[in-house]
């Protein structure tokens, strides 16, 4: 519910500013609302000293951060703060925050607490800080002015959250302008956004990373060398978890390739790529087996049942593991 004004006083009131609306304090009154604090609070939208100070908490507009006072304004002058600076560097993020940012920062945990119940600490602790850096801080960003590159963008970036965000205020010449109907559409637009963002990490990308820790930690009893690993299935995502245990374990750039079977019951063997240069692979297959198909790959590598080789060497596939492990093993040695 959101109201301009009241004869009578609610029991929580969450303020936040009049007119025109953002990403940042539509998304910073969802996640708020989500607490068992605020769930039935209304949100008074206005610019009205007297009626924010009358607000259990008042977020994006007065001018003030205090979080001993629910004040979460990041508009004054005063205010240089981050995730960085604001968490002596526990969190290493230097994007000015906005009050989405203020909010998850004093809040975040609660909220998972909420969306992610039966998670343990320590995947809550991650999701934390990786939902932070994947969907928080861009918020923070474009609501502070700052761009994602220095580069001049080579084309126009138009669907964005708060792209939509902005779309649903009335247009300028609407006859009736119903700002706060549409602030509340907002607000559900951004909420559906994030917790299907977390509901994706608690589904897919947590259980992802368990996989890969295992298959990780067994990569030297795969190959002696450490440079090959071993999915039993495929559809895992595995490159960024990947990135991160080598950077954890000290041997960042070792693996070379990573073996799985796909949906047809064959298995593919895949070059691991650079870390941030798109399809650039640290070691892509043999020249001279790409492009090549089935019997003639065969023949080419002496490796019974090859299906193919991507002409660019990424990837490659054979019908069988122990095919797609010495596709693996060959490419080390030629390598070598």
């Amino acid at each position: 519910m959101v109201q301009e004004h009241s004869s009578k006083r609610p029991c929580v009131r969450i303020g936040t500013h009049n007119g025109t609306f953002h990403c940042d304090e539509a998304l910073a009154c969802f996640m708020l609302k989500q607490l068992p604090e605020y769930k039935d609070a209304s949100i008074v939208r206005t610019r009205d000293a007297n009626q924010l100070a009358e607000c259990d908490i008042v977020v994006d507009v007065g001018g003030v951060y205090d979080p001993a006072t629910h004040r979460y304004d990041h508009h004054q002058r005063s205010f240089t703060g981050t995730m960085a600076n604001l968490t002596d560097g526990k969190m290493n993020f230097n994007t000015k925050l906005s009050s989405a940012g203020l909010v998850y920062l004093h809040f975040g945990r609660r909220l998972l607490e909420q969306l992610m119940p039966s998670s343990n600490e320590d995947h809550k602790e991650i999701v934390y800080k990786r939902l932070y850096e994947y969907f928080m801080e861009e918020i923070d960003a474009v609501d502070n002015g700052i761009n994602a590159t220095e580069e001049k963008p080579k084309y126009h970036v138009t669907t964005t959250l708060g792209g939509r965000v902005r779309d649903l205020n009335p247009a300028w010449n609407d006859t009736h302008q119903d700002f706060d109907g549409q602030f509340e559409k907002a607000t559900e637009l951004v909420g559906s956004e994030l917790v299907n963002r977390v509901d994706g990490m608690v589904k897919r990308w947590l259980p992802a990373m368990d996989i890969v820790r295992k298959a990780f930690n067994k990569r030297h009893e795969v190959h002696s060398s450490g440079k090959i690993v071993k999915f039993e299935t495929g559809g895992c995502p595995w490159k960024e978890h990947l990135y991160q245990l080598e950077k954890q374990a000290g041997c960042e750039g070792e693996v070379q390739y990573v073996i799985y079977s796909d949906s047809n019951g064959s298995w593919r063997v895949q070059a691991v790529g650079v870390q941030g240069e798109g399809f650039t692979s640290r070691l892509p297959l043999p020249e001279s087996w790409r492009g090549v198909r089935d019997e003639k790959l065969s023949e080419l590598t002496g490796i019974p049942e090859c299906i193919f080789v991507h002409a660019s060497g990424f990837i490659g596939g054979n019908k069988t593991e122990e095919g797609a492990m010495e596709m693996a093993r060959q490419a080390l040695q030629m390598k070598s």
